[in-house]
């Protein structure tokens, strides 16, 4: 471990705990630390982001792998797997996934589907910790957020695709009046894939009907792209098999409807998620885990008038 990483580590864990007496000793990467300081670390941030982009090593540590928070309270352990529901679900916390303990410098979690783990724990910063797990030889980290100030758009917008894909189904809901009729005018119906890098499927079906019965009409590739200098704003491309491709604005009304202006036409629709997807305390069959995303860019400016 790092000289720096340990000087941060130290810092902010004796700030945290400056009226209690606390023991450090430094030999080469090891530190040690008294119990109630890892807890106050540990406890000290309502909400804990797993930054998946910054995760190092070859391993997983399978409830951090799928879950977008976790918070740490007075001996339960509770994560967000789901953008839906972000910050409604336990008070804001997510379900409880499982229990812990603290140790010096480490903290011990009995997690309720993928069992029994020994965590390193360092500070990097004032908000910053790397969890470690000696076994796997893999770090993440994790940024701190009191419920207050945690950025809930922040989350939807850099895990945008994980929010495609919670629903089985996205049926349009509304058209605007507005705008130039094209193909896209006739499809009802959008269901999104994470096989193969981004596959998707449409359906010109009316509304309403049983999901069961949707018939797909049509399918290929998509993807999602970072704008420059706007952080808050995606853009999608629906490449159709034999048939070009549909370029939209990719907007998150709340967590159950998302808005796709489409560019070329200026129409604006809507979509609502059908057949929520839940990830609980294991996978449930669904292979659903995060991984390191990287977008390709646009340097396009913004063309709807919000």
């Amino acid at each position: 471990m790092k000289n720096k990483k340990l000087l941060f580590g130290i810092l902010f864990i004796g700030l945290l705990a400056s009226s209690c007496y606390t023991e450090v000793i430094v030999d080469d990467d090891f530190i040690e630390e008294s119990p109630i300081n890892t807890a106050l670390v540990l406890e000290s941030y309502d909400l804990w982001y797993v930054n998946i982009n910054k995760t190092r090593g070859k391993g997983e540590v399978p409830f951090l792998q799928r879950a977008f928070t976790i918070s740490f309270d007075r001996g339960i352990i509770y994560a967000n797997n789901n953008l839906s529901g972000l910050g409604k679900i336990g008070n804001g916390l997510g379900i409880d996934v499982g229990e812990y303990a603290t140790y010096s410098g480490q903290v011990e979690i009995d997690h309720d589907v993928d069992g029994l783990w020994l965590i390193e724990v360092y500070a990097l910063d004032n908000n910053t910790l790397e969890l470690y797990d000696p076994q796997s030889n893999t770090s993440y980290v994790l940024e701190g957020y009191q419920r207050n100030n945690f950025d809930y758009d922040m989350v939807f917008y850099d895990n945008i695709h994980y929010f495609l894909q919670e629903y089985q189904v996205w049926e349009k809901t509304y058209t605007s009046t507005v705008g130039a009729l094209n193909e896209f005018d006739a499809e009802n119906y959008l269901q999104f894939f994470a096989d193969g890098g981004g596959f998707f499927r449409s359906s010109i079906d009316a509304q309403a009907v049983p999901l069961t019965n949707i018939q797909w009409d049509y399918e290929g590739d998509y993807r999602i792209y970072d704008v420059v200098n706007d952080a808050t704003l995606k853009t999608l491309t629906l490449d159709y098999d034999f048939l070009g491709n549909d370029y939209f604005e990719l907007y998150v009304i709340n967590d159950s409807t998302i808005e796709l202006y489409h560019v070329s036409s200026g129409t604006v629709y809507e979509f609502t998620g059908r057949g929520y997807i839940q990830y609980l305390k294991s996978n449930d069959g669904t292979g659903k885990k995060r991984s390191k995303t990287n977008n390709p860019v646009m340097d396009v400016t913004r063309q709807r008038n919000m």
